[in-house]
């Protein structure tokens, strides 16, 4: 059994991936790939048969690779343009200039935005409708000014021009909104209950399931009967609020009550919990008897807090050290912000991580929480230097320079566009004796694998050095001069040889 690769997903060394947090955009090359180096027009990774699965070219900038399995395919000219394709050619995400552009889509449905600001998704021609339909089918949105969603059904299709007028729907967690010249004129729709503002946010009247007026800031009461009333005055400084239990609370629930006046005093209590704020937020106390019980003291939040219960344990003296258990979380802070370190355990592992000034360095380590003897698997960045990932299982990955992943841990548009632009050293091991090293963007390449006895270096297209077995060959030019020598016989000085792969050059018998 290996060791548990860490839940960041951290991938391999590839010209479309960095290197260490999370899966590659498409997986680990074969591991009988060969070098062909004519760095910096094209170097190219190739299998047994001689065919290409990835290639770069002019460095990191132009780069194209093919699934191990086939699946699929991506390529792209960096940081432009990145694209995927499945394996009948079809495109399946592209970006322009991430995050500028994206683009998706799948058997049914597309979906296109530039910076999240304007929106388009729908179904495809061709999908069936009620599948194009539950992924949003027909929305246009140009945020904040525009908003539409056209499908069909007119209860959940919807115009609408901010500010002049037109209703949203679910959204922003609200059922429906509209306005007409916004502020002049606003509704939202939630759980029933209608709200007016003539106009937006003074003057509000609450009808249908709730009902209420305010003026705000001054004041605001709203009440919906047998479940909850709310009061403010002067917001936020004033408030007075009941909210009812629920209908299947065992007999004799109290309500949940909240009353404050800020800064003063604030006061919540409910069913087991009583929490009270002196010169909020400052000083106060929390204690709760049920369902699981916990006292806490705030003698200076957030910097002097104690606090003891089942599940939970505080004990901070902020900033200079601070410890904290919640639900098996175990952290301890040194020198806030410095030093940051915490322990748990979550599907089946038990995980360790240190942090210096959040990001400065990162590190992660991962094991087994049923087999803590099983090697462990560890992330490491030394921001914006360096980021390592082991396995624990003999695959390891190492690469220089890596600004991008700590802050982008699980973003397969960003290693693919921008985070092998700074790749200046890569290093990769698969297992044991397997492994491949490249500086400068795969102008200086070297690989090695001792399962197959075979060895490759190569400095751009003018030197390198490969071996199989007993086969040798060196050469300058990728192939002008060329010393070979097969199993069984001597050197042999070869002019314009260029074999399709120097390693199988190297093994075909001398003539």
């Amino acid at each position: 059994m290996h060791a548990p690769r860490l839940t960041l997903r951290p991938g391999v060394l590839t010209a479309a991936a960095l290197s260490v947090l999370v899966a590659p955009l498409w997986g680990q090359a074969p591991g009988a790939e060969r070098e062909r180096n004519n760095w910096p027009i094209i170097v190219q990774q190739t299998d047994d048969s001689g065919q290409a699965r990835q290639w770069t070219s002019v460095g990191p900038l132009l780069y194209g690779q093919t699934a191990p399995d086939g699946s699929g395919s991506a390529g792209g000219l960096r940081p432009v343009w990145i694209e995927q394709s499945d394996t009948a050619g079809h495109l399946r995400s592209a970006s322009f200039l991430y995050p500028l552009f994206s683009y998706r889509a799948d058997e049914s449905t597309y979906q296109w935005n530039v910076f999240e600001l304007i929106r388009r998704s729908g179904g495809r021609a061709g999908a069936a409708t009620p599948a194009a339909t539950a992924k949003g089918d027909g929305l246009f949105e140009v945020w904040p000014f525009w908003f539409s969603r056209q499908t069909g059904d007119p209860e959940m299709s919807y115009r609408a021009l901010f500010p002049v007028a037109g209703t949203v729907k679910n959204k922003l967690g609200m059922e429906k909104a509209s306005w007409v010249i916004f502020p002049a004129y606003a509704a939202v729709e939630k759980r029933g209950a209608t709200t007016t503002y003539t106009p937006w946010p003074i003057v509000r009247v609450t009808r249908g399931a709730a009902h209420g007026f305010g003026i705000w800031p001054l004041f605001e009461i709203r009440e919906q009967p047998g479940r909850f009333r709310t009061e403010t005055y002067l917001w936020p400084l004033g408030y007075n609020n009941t909210r009812q239990p629920a209908e299947d609370a065992p007999a004799g629930t109290p309500p949940v009550r909240e009353v404050g006046v800020l800064p003063f005093y604030a006061r919540h209590s409910g069913p087991g919990v009583i929490d009270e704020t002196y010169l909020w937020p400052f000083f106060g106390y929390t204690d709760r008897r049920s369902p699981v019980p916990y006292r806490e003291t705030r003698y200076l939040w957030p910097f002097l807090v104690q606090g003891r219960g089942d599940n939970r344990y505080v004990n901070r003296w902020g900033p200079v050290y601070t410890h904290s258990v919640v639900k098996g979380y175990d952290k301890t802070w040194y020198a806030w912000p410095v030093l940051r370190h915490a322990r748990w355990t979550t599907d089946g592992l038990s995980r360790e991580r240190t942090q210096l000034l959040f990001f400065l360095y990162w590190s992660e380590q991962q094991r087994s929480a049923t087999n803590p003897g099983l090697p462990a698997a560890t992330l490491t960045h030394l921001w914006p230097l360096v980021s390592t990932w082991d396995n624990g299982a003999g695959r390891k990955q190492v690469q220089f320079f890596s600004p991008f992943e700590v802050f982008f841990p699980n973003n397969e548009k960003v290693r693919a566009a921008w985070s092998p632009l700074f790749a200046v050293a890569r290093f990769e091991q698969k297992q044991p004796g397997t492994t491949r090293t490249s500086l400068l963007w795969n102008a200086i390449t070297w690989r090695r694998d001792d399962a197959r006895q075979a060895r490759e270096f190569h400095l751009g297209p003018l030197f390198s050095s490969s071996r199989l077995g007993a086969a040798r060959r060196i050469a300058l030019g990728n192939g002008v001069v060329a010393l070979e020598r097969a199993p069984g016989s001597g050197w042999k000085l070869r002019w314009f040889n260029f074999p399709s792969s120097a390693v199988n050059a190297a093994a075909q018998p001398s003539r």
